[in-house]
């Protein structure tokens, strides 16, 4: 029974059928346990050896990422280094006395006792006090920082990190790219290396590094949001802003913008908020933009630009449809200054510039910032399109000379006529009497506006009281019956107005 009852637990066990014998059963159960035995240790220790192998690999794999993703978010080695080049910049402003008249100088008594004549006060001098940063560049004390800082001060003080002040010279200040060189009389200075700017992408880390709100040494990080971007909040003749939304507030102005190899690659200068505080929006000159202007002031005292002599625009998809344009880039000439490089290259009113120096030209701001930091009395070459047919003309450019403009009067409502139907315009025949009063010199004959429908499509396309209209499809106008007939000639449901706008001429659609 004993023997029957081991060979059915043995079945139940390891699942085979043996023999009736006994020594036959023992002998197969004595195998069955050497199998299961070298099965259970021999065979799987390997395994579990490999699979604590992968565990460990996977615990030393885990610990290296995390020792990366530290070394990647902690800035400490950067801004050690930096920030005792990145300074303190204060200035002051004073203000002349002026003669205020005595108090009281309506009452009769007082000038009964003064003899009729009341003495002046004297008021006293009101200085006014600016904060910003600097960014030590050379050794031997030279400084870059924005223009608006320093711009009419009287005295110029700079604070060290390491607390020491100096007074600065300025050596020099280019309002139209906000900067600003100054120099203080110290030696062995810590500096930071100028970085490649153009080398920068949207997505690259950056720090900002200033001393905002009177704050010292005060760090910020973001990344690169922008390149090539204009705000027209300064002079706004030459902006090519990296926008950046590492944290930029008021005292921020004149500071470091740094990548992550601790280059400066932008001095902070300006933010776009509706508060005055930073939403995130902040607006840094590029280094290679800082160097070019640096150097020229360090050497003559002043920026040299190069200088084409055309008025421009940017091509929009309308602009594209009415000149032909497969490609929506590049920008339109509307105007060619006389005795201009511009005008003696033969450039005509109406021609598109889609490159310069072999290099793509997308924007107006990209082509007068990438003219502007070519030397004058240098030779280029301009890719343009001619009535659909692309040429290559060669230019030598002039040196750029800031201007004022004379201003349009828009109050003028003599000889008006009444607003001309599908456009929603008043206008006024340009006679040459209100030219001369006007100033206008290249605006012979036009029609000048003195009313814009809200809604019309005059209103839609931008037109503003006081622009007056050269010509409507490359056809000159100069009554509104010739206006008129141009409406009604359109082919298509747009047209193209050239028009005078404040002394400078650009093209503008009309959808009618």
């Amino acid at each position: 029974m004993k023997g029957n009852t081991m060979i059915k637990n043995t079945k139940r066990k390891f699942g085979y059928a043996l023999g009736n014998h006994p020594l036959k059963t023992l002998r197969a159960d004595l195998r069955a346990f050497l199998l299961m035995t070298m099965l259970l240790t021999g065979f799987m220790l390997p395994q579990a050896n490999a699979q604590t192998l992968q565990g460990q690999n996977r615990v030393r794999t885990v610990q290296n990422n995390a020792d990366a993703l530290a070394a990647r978010t902690s800035y400490a080695d950067i801004v050690e280094k930096v920030t005792p080049a990145v300074v303190t910049v204060r200035s002051e402003i004073k203000t002349t006395a002026q003669a205020q008249d005595f108090p009281f100088s309506n009452d009769p008594r007082f000038k009964d006792f003064f003899g009729g004549q009341l003495p002046k006060t004297q008021q006293a001098p009101r200085v006014e006090r600016g904060l910003g940063s600097g960014v030590i560049v050379e050794s031997n004390g030279i400084i870059l920082t924005n223009n608006h800082v320093v711009e009419g001060a009287s005295m110029v003080k700079v604070d060290l990190p390491d607390k020491r002040t100096f007074n600065a010279k300025v050596l020099g200040t280019d309002p139209a790219s906000d900067l600003a060189v100054l120099k203080i009389e110290a030696g062995n200075l810590p500096t930071v290396s100028l970085g490649d700017s153009d080398g920068v992408r949207v997505g690259d880390v950056v720090l900002a590094i200033g001393n905002p709100l009177g704050l010292r040494q005060t760090v910020t990080s973001g990344i690169i949001s922008a390149k090539g971007r204009q705000t027209g909040l300064s002079d706004g003749s030459f902006e090519d802003f990296l926008q950046t939304d590492a944290a930029i507030n008021h005292g921020n102005s004149g500071g470091a913008l740094i990548n992550l190899n601790g280059e400066l690659v932008g001095i902070n200068s300006q933010i776009l908020s509706p508060t005055g505080a930073s939403i995130g929006i902040g607006f840094a000159i590029p280094s290679n933009m800082a160097k070019s202007v640096m150097s020229q002031l360090l050497k003559d005292g002043k920026v040299h630009r190069g200088m084409l002599g055309v008025g421009i625009q940017d091509v929009t998809s309308d602009l594209a449809s009415n000149f032909n344009l497969k490609e929506i880039r590049g920008v339109i000439v509307n105007s060619v200054t006389s005795g201009s490089p511009a005008e003696r290259a033969g450039i005509k009113q109406g021609d598109v510039i889609l490159s310069f120096n072999g290099v793509n030209v997308n924007d107006g701001n990209e082509l007068r910032n990438r003219v502007a930091q070519t030397a004058p009395n240098t030779a280029a070459t301009l890719g343009i399109i001619r009535e659909g047919s692309q040429q290559s003309v060669r230019i030598t450019l002039g040196e750029f000379q800031p201007k004022t403009t004379a201003a349009v009067d828009k109050n003028s409502n003599r000889n008006v006529e009444p607003a001309q139907g599908k456009l929603g315009l008043s206008l006024q025949p340009l006679t040459p009497q209100l030219a001369r009063q006007l100033e206008l010199k290249d605006a012979a004959s036009g029609l000048v506006v003195t009313d814009v429908q809200d809604g019309s499509p005059a209103d839609d396309a931008g037109i503003q009281k006081g622009d007056i209209i050269l010509q409507v499809n490359r056809q000159q106008i100069k009554t509104a019956v010739e206006l008129q007939s141009a409406v009604v000639r359109a082919k298509g449901n747009s047209l193209l107005l050239l028009i005078n706008r404040e002394g400078q001429t650009l093209f503008l659609t009309v959808q009618i």
